[in-house]
C-alpha cells in the first residue's frame, strides 16, 4: 500500500472516532450547564477545553453556548467537531482508490449538511447537532466495518480509530481526577463515553468511581475501554508488521510502546488504579502521543527525493 494512503485512512479514522466523542463530551456537559443552575459555567467549560487540548478564550465568560460555537461549529478550531469532519472528508477525497464509494459518501453528505444542521442547532439547541454527528459516526463505522476487506487498508483505520479512542477516554477521564469519589459527575464520565447502560448492567446499578475508572480503563470486554482499544491498536500493528524472523523483543516502536502500555493496564491491581491516577492518565497520554509519532515514522515517513547528477568528467 502507498504510504500516503495508508496515511489518510489512519487519520480517517482518527477524525471520525475525535468528532464521535467530541459530540459525545459536548452533548452531554452541555446539557449539565444548561440545566444545572448551580455549575459554575466559566469554570467548567474551561476545565473542558483544558482536557480538549483548545485553547480557551480570554475576555468574555464562557457559557453553554460560547462552548458550542468554539468546539463544535468553528471550523478554524483544530479539534472541533467540524474541523474533524471536514479533515476527514479531505483524507477521504484523496485515497479514494482505497475507500469505498459508501464511505466517502458517508463523509462527502455528512460534511455538505454540517452548514444547515448548525442553523437548525442554533434555533432549537445544540443537542440536534450533537446527535446527528454521533449518528453520522456510527454509519460510518458501520459502512467501514461491513465493505472493508480485512487487509492492511482496514488495519490502517481501526488503528487510527483505536489510538484517538485511547486518547478521548482518557481526556475525558482527566476533566474529572478532582471530583469526589460521590460526585454524581462520574455519571457524567459514563453519558459521555456511551458506557453508562453497560456499565450499569454490569455493577447491577451501583455507581461507584472507583468502578466507573475500573471500567473504561481495564475492561475487556467493553469496546470503548482503553484497555480494548489498546489490543485492538497492538494487535493491528502485529499484523501489519508480519515479519517471522524477527525473534526478539517487540518488532518496532509503536508496537513497543502499546504493548508496554496494554500489558501494565492488564496486570495493575484494581485497588491500585486510584493511588495516582492523575499521573496514570497522563502517562497513557504521552504514551499514544509517542505512539502516534511511531506509527509515521514507520509507515508515513517519505525519504528525500535524491536528485542524481551525472559526474563531472575532467
Amino acid at each position: 500500500m502507498l504510504a500516503r494512503n495508508a496515511e489518510s485512512l489512519y487519520w480517517i479514522g482518527r477524525y471520525v472516532e475525535r468528532a464521535d466523542d467530541t459530540a459525545r463530551i459536548l452533548d452531554v456537559s452541555v446539557h449539565q450547564l444548561l440545566e444545572d443552575a448551580t455549575v459554575d459555567a466559566d469554570t467548567t467549560a474551561r476545565t473542558l477545553l483544558a482536557v480538549l487540548g483548545v485553547e480557551a478564550p480570554q475576555g468574555d465568560p464562557l457559557d453553554a453556548w460560547s462552548l458550542t460555537e468554539l468546539v463544535g461549529y468553528s471550523p478554524d478550531q483544530a479539534g472541533s467537531i467540524v474541523a474533524s469532519v471536514s479533515s476527514a472528508r479531505e483524507n477521504a477525497r484523496g485515497a479514494r482508490e482505497v475507500v469505498s464509494s459508501e464511505m466517502w459518501e458517508c463523509l462527502n453528505a455528512t460534511w455538505n449538511a454540517l452548514p444547515e444542521r448548525q442553523r437548525y442547532a442554533r434555533w432549537v439547541g445544540p443537542h440536534a447537532f450533537f446527535s446527528y454527528v454521533e449518528d453520522r459516526a456510527a454509519m460510518f463505522s458501520g459502512l467501514a466495518a461491513s465493505t472493508m476487506s480485512r487487509d492492511d487498508s482496514w488495519r490502517f483505520y481501526l488503528l487510527g480509530r483505536s489510538v484517538e479512542r485511547v486518547d478521548m477516554v482518557v481526556r475525558l477521564l482527566l476533566s474529572r481526577v478532582s471530583d469526589r469519589m460521590s460526585s454524581p459527575g462520574w455519571l457524567t464520565v459514563l453519558r459521555s463515553a456511551g458506557a453508562a447502560d453497560t456499565y450499569l448492567r454490569t455493577y447491577r446499578g451501583a455507581l461507584d468511581a472507583s468502578r466507573v475508572v475500573q471500567f473504561l480503563l481495564m475492561d475487556k470486554l467493553f469496546p470503548r475501554s482503553v484497555f480494548h482499544a489498546l489490543r485492538q491498536a497492538e494487535t493491528c500493528l502485529v499484523d501489519l508488521d508480519n515479519r517471522p524472523t524477527a525473534r526478539i523483543g517487540a518488532k518496532a516502536e509503536a508496537l513497543r510502546l502499546l504493548g508496554r502500555a496494554r500489558s501494565e493496564l492488564e496486570f495493575l491491581r484494581p485497588e491500585e488504579l486510584l493511588d495516582d491516577l492523575p499521573a496514570q492518565l497522563m502517562g497513557l497520554q504521552e504514551t499514544i502521543r509517542d505512539v502516534g509519532e511511531a506509527v509515521s515514522l514507520q509507515y508515513f515517513h517519505a525519504a528525500p527525493w535524491v536528485a542524481w547528477t551525472a559526474p563531472e568528467v575532467s
